[in-house]
């Protein structure tokens, strides 16, 4: 049964999220954010990659999706998310782990159907999809969002066997949709 470690990076706040994918069921296992100090901003990075170290070595993930950066208005935090994002990388590779990445539309739509849907839609979904007892927080329900786009992107050209129930994909007017 594949795992697969979701992750929406930040610097301060890195939402993290684990899903098994058991035949046609999508499994929660875990949850969460890695909150990260105020210090230095070489020690946060450190601090990320550490914890998402531990996090792979607990849960054994099989391969970690993770949000592409966007275009920032300020360059500066363009440049710490990117950082962030590479801290992440650097934890699942350093542990054989393969990665991808999708835009935050991607998620939103993979998750939603719509490609501008807002956070509390994405925690509505994560909560439903997963049978949560409640809402994740924004940074971990992204987080799943983005391991379940995983799961479904990776199917699509394969079998329709390899996608959970409800995420059965049929080509129309050039789109895929569920």
């Amino acid at each position: 049964m594949p795992r697969i470690l979701g992750i929406d990076p930040g610097s301060r706040k890195t939402g993290f999220g684990i899903i098994e994918i058991d035949g046609k069921k999508i499994k929660h296992v875990i949850n969460g954010r890695l909150m990260v100090g105020d210090g230095e901003f070489a020690d946060r990075l450190r601090q990320i990659f550490e914890g998402l170290t531990d996090l792979i070595e607990r849960y054994q993930p099989d391969m970690m999706a993770i949000e592409k950066v966007f275009l920032h208005k300020n360059a500066d935090s363009a440049l710490k998310l990117g950082q962030a994002r590479g801290a992440a990388i650097c934890a699942a590779v350093n542990q054989q782990l393969t990665v991808s990445e999708y835009t935050a539309t991607q998620i939103k739509k993979a998750v939603v159907g719509n490609g501008h849907a807002n956070k509390a839609q994405i925690q509505y979904m994560m909560s439903v999809i997963l049978s949560l007892p409640e809402s994740p927080e924004e940074d971990a329900a992204d987080a799943l969002a983005c391991a379940l786009t995983h799961a479904h992107h990776s199917a699509i050209g394969g079998s329709q066997s390899k996608l959970p129930a409800g995420m059965r994909t049929t080509r129309r007017g050039g789109r895929y949709s569920r």
